[in-house]
Parts: structure tokens; C-alpha cells; sequence
């Protein structure tokens, strides 16, 4: 087995196994080719709602960065062959800048390591964080492109790229920071270079009139999220997570553990800075959620490929039985998931996860909204199932178009407990939505949570009572406006 992965290592000089390595990794992603997991259906759904002329802030909520609505853009918010072409095509992107920094650094051999480390850990993790592009996800590319321009001492074009991660998630402040450490004499360029394109942005939100929506949705909801963790031992969770991260990524662990000690003072104290500065943004908001993580994997992938190819070619066959034993575990764990998915797509069959039920109730729904919808209907969801809109191509009449902003209730916690965080604004929420006439309403909360149903709402009954139930799912309620 040893001489076999030894093998296989070495071997990895030929450019085209390699390639070939790499675009395998990448292309995984068809294996979840009728699935649409949580997080990025949302931005998939913001993306069909700029199809159809809204704008976010101003005329739908959405509380996360633009570009995470405008990347869908390229695949016309379709789910499906295209959605994952472009999942793999940004995997192979990723993977091409983390080989391209590595090179600067050292040689070829580390180039190819890093890239194979970055396309695996992108495909063998936990498939409900991992597979979904989201805001986290989205931010790889934008950071490396960032760091790589910082390594090349190209201050402008890293601020620029530190910019895009940030116009993706907030927390691409911090890949600025990194930055600005490594180019200190010329910071400033760094700077500007940032300011460019994220005042264009602002100014383009206040000609836009969808500056004040922009503030309330992506700053006001997320301070008031992170203040109210549902946490009770962050300290004791942060520990627990974090360890189970750098445990399971185990080969990145070792091989960036390996590769610090054997790096020159400038190496150690470049690499330290991003590596903590990567770090820090997982702590926020004392969750430690997994997807948090993906901050940390592109200095970890290409510290660990330094490690990893110094401790092959030092002590090749003990190197490799622990570089074998740290793959395998993520590799056992989720292979068989990909294996599993295949075979149910060859057959035509629903998967059976507990995680992806609400996927599959969707799909449900939109089997029957797709069977009478006609042109020009719209559709609003209670609760949070945002892949119904991208399996109906339907959008709401109206701002809203799941029940978070209107219950108070962020959709990490809804399907258990009905405590707001965001309450005043959620009731003035409700009036506007008492406003509004779509054609379909999908109750996609109630079955799971009670408490949170429309019901529950006085303001809402008047509004309800335009509509009456014309199916059901196992985890939905479908009504059609009666007019």
C-alpha cells in the first residue's frame, strides 16, 4: 500500500497525472448534480431575482454580500449541470492559484502538492458545508488571487483582490490585513488599491437607493446575529471544533506543523501572519461553524505542501505511511457518499440523508407549483427554502421571500426555537408583507415548528385568509391565493 502511494507521489512529476488528479477532485461535484444544498440555493435565488430586474436591499432582502447574488449570474441561476460545472470550475481555479503561489515560494513539486491538497480538502469534508459555494466558499478565490498579488509585491492588484473578498464576506477585511503586513513600505497602495472598488460600491448603493437596505441587511442583522449566539460555552466549543478540524484535516496539520520549522525567518513570520489572521475571523461570532474553516485552508494547503514535499523527500517511506494514514480518514469517511450518490443518479432514485430532506420535500413542491403555475405568478416561502424558488424559476411580489426578517428568527435555530433577535423590526416586516399578493404561499416551517407558523401572527390572519391549501408534503403546506 505504501509503495503504491510512494509511487503514485513521485509519479505526480508528470504534469498530465496530475492535471488529471486535479480535475478529477473537481469534478466530484457532479456527483451532486440533483442536489441543492443549503446556503447556496440562496444566493442561486438572489441571482434569479436580479434576472428579473430587482435589486437586493432595495427590492428583495438579502443580507450578504452582492457578489455572492452577481456569481450566479454566469450560470443564469440555474441549478442542476451548469451549477456544477461551475462548482468544479472554480475548484480548478482555486487549485491553480494555490499551485501558482507555492511556486513563487519554491519549486514545482510544492506547486503540485498545494493544488492536489486545496482540490482535496474542497471534496472530502463535510458535503453539507463544503459542496455549496456560499459566502465562505466564494471568498477562495478572491484571497488567494489577493495573497498571490502580495507575494509578486503587487500592492494595488492585492488590494483590489482583498476588495473582491470582501465585496463576497465581510471577513475579507482580514485577507486585507494580510496584505498589508507583508507590504508594509507600501501599504498605502494596498489601501487604495482595497478602496477602489468598494467605494464604487457604496456609491453605487446610494445612486442605486439600496444603501439604508444594504446597512440594515448585511450589517444590522449580522451584528445583531453574532451578539446573540445561542452559544453557552464558546471558549469550550471553539477548542472542541477547532480540533476536530485540524484533526481531520490531518494532512494539512502535520505538513504545515513540518513545514513552519523548516521555513527561513521570512517564510515563518509571512506564513505565521496569514495563518493567525485566518484564523481569527473562524472565531467570530464564537460559533466555530465549519464552513468558518475555509478561511484557513488556502495558508494551510500551501504550508502543508511545503512540509509535506521536505518530509518526502527526507524520511520517504515514514513520511508516507503518515501522509496515507491523515488521507484516508476524510477519504473512508465521505468516498463512499460520492459512490453512493453515483449509483442513485444511474438509477434514478432519491438519496436517503438525513441532510438533504428538505431538498427533496422542495423538489416535491415545485413537481406540483410547475404543474399549474402560468406566467406572471409569484410565490412567497415561509421558513427558509430558498431552492424552491430556483426549482420554480418564481419570485416573490414583494421584499420578502423567507421568514427570517419577518419572525425575527435566524434559519440556523427556526426549526427548534422561536426566541427573535430581531424583533421590532419583524413585526413592521409583517405589515409589509400583509401588503403584498403572491399567487403561491409555501408553508415550508410550520410542520417542523409551530410556534413559527403564520398563524401565529394576528397581523397575518386578514392576509391568510386570501389564500386556501391546495397540497401538502411531508414538510409543506401549498396555498393558492383565492382570486
Amino acid at each position: 500500500m505504501t509503495a503504491t502511494i510512494a509511487d503514485l507521489w513521485q509519479s505526480l512529476r508528470n504534469k498530465y497525472l496530475w492535471l488529471a488528479l486535479v480535475i478529477f477532485l473537481a469534478l466530484l461535484r457532479l456527483c451532486h448534480l440533483n442536489l441543492l444544498w443549503a446556503d447556496e440555493d440562496y444566493h442561486i435565488a438572489a441571482a434569479l431575482n436580479l434576472l428579473h430586474g430587482k435589486l437586493p436591499y432595495r427590492d428583495f432582502w438579502y443580507d450578504k454580500p452582492p457578489l455572492c447574488a452577481v456569481y450566479y449570474l454566469l450560470i443564469g441561476s440555474f441549478a442542476g449541470l451548469p451549477l456544477r460545472l461551475l462548482d468544479a470550475a472554480y475548484v480548478l481555479c482555486s487549485s491553480w492559484l494555490a499551485y501558482e503561489l507555492a511556486r513563487t515560494w519554491w519549486s514545482e513539486a510544492e506547486a503540485r502538492t498545494a493544488s492536489l491538497l486545496l482540490a482535496f480538502s474542497l471534496a472530502f469534508y463535510l458535503p453539507s458545508t463544503i459542496i455549496p459555494f456560499a459566502a465562505d466558499a466564494l471568498m477562495i478565490v478572491p484571497h488567494l488571487a489577493a495573497i498571490y498579488c502580495a507575494r509578486l509585491n503587487r500592492p494595488l492588484l492585492a488590494g483590489v483582490w482583498g476588495a473582491v473578498a470582501f465585496l463576497f464576506n465581510a471577513k475579507g477585511v482580514f485577507v486585507l490585513g494580510v496584505c498589508v503586513l507583508w507590504l508594509l513600505p507600501e501599504w498605502w497602495l494596498v489601501v487604495i488599491g482595497f478602496a477602489l472598488p468598494v467605494v464604487a460600491g457604496l456609491m453605487t448603493a446610494f445612486f442605486t437607493g439600496t444603501w439604508a437596505g444594504y446597512y440594515e441587511q448585511v450589517w444590522h442583522w449580522s451584528v445583531i446575529y453574532a451578539e446573540q449566539s445561542p452559544v453557552s460555552n464558546p471558549f469550550a466549543l471553539g477548542l472542541r471544533r477547532t480540533a476536530d478540524w485540524l484533526g481531520f484535516q490531518g494532512a494539512l496539520t502535520a505538513g504545515a506543523i513540518y513545514g513552519l520549522f523548516r521555513f527561513t525567518r521570512d517564510e515563518r513570520w509571512k506564513f505565521g501572519v496569514w495563518i493567525v489572521l485566518s484564523f481569527i475571523p473562524v472565531c467570530l461570532g464564537t460559533r466555530f461553524v465549519p464552513r468558518y474553516f475555509l478561511q484557513l485552508l488556502p495558508p494551510m494547503a500551501v504550508v502543508a505542501a511545503r512540509g509535506i514535499t521536505v518530509a518526502l523527500h527526507q524520511f520517504r517511506k515514514t513520511a508516507v505511511v503518515v501522509l496515507a494514514s491523515l488521507l484516508l480518514v476524510p477519504l473512508i469517511r465521505f468516498g463512499p457518499r460520492y459512490i453512493s450518490l453515483t449509483i442513485d443518479d444511474i438509477r434514478g432514485d432519491e438519496p436517503h440523508w438525513t441532510d438533504i430532506a428538505l431538498d427533496l420535500d422542495s423538489r416535491r413542491v415545485a413537481t406540483h407549483l410547475n404543474g399549474i403555475k402560468i406566467s406572471g405568478d409569484t410565490l412567497f416561502v415561509w421558513g427558509y427554502r430558498p431552492d424552491i424558488y430556483v426549482y420554480t424559476r418564481l419570485v416573490s411580489d414583494g421584499r420578502f421571500w423567507d421568514s427570517q426578517p419577518l419572525t425575527g428568527v435566524p434559519a440556523d435555530r427556526h426549526l427548534k426555537v422561536a426566541k427573535a433577535i430581531y424583533g421590532g423590526p419583524a413585526a413592521a416586516n409583517r405589515q409589509e408583507l400583509a401588503r403584498s399578493h403572491p399567487t403561491f404561499i409555501i408553508d415550508g416551517l410550520s410542520l417542523l415548528n409551530p410556534a413559527l407558523a403564520p398563524a401565529a401572527y394576528p397581523e397575518l390572519h386578514p392576509w391568510l385568509a386570501h389564500y386556501r391549501l391546495i397540497g401538502k408534503t411531508d414538510l409543506s403546506l401549498i396555498y393558492r391565493r383565492l382570486d
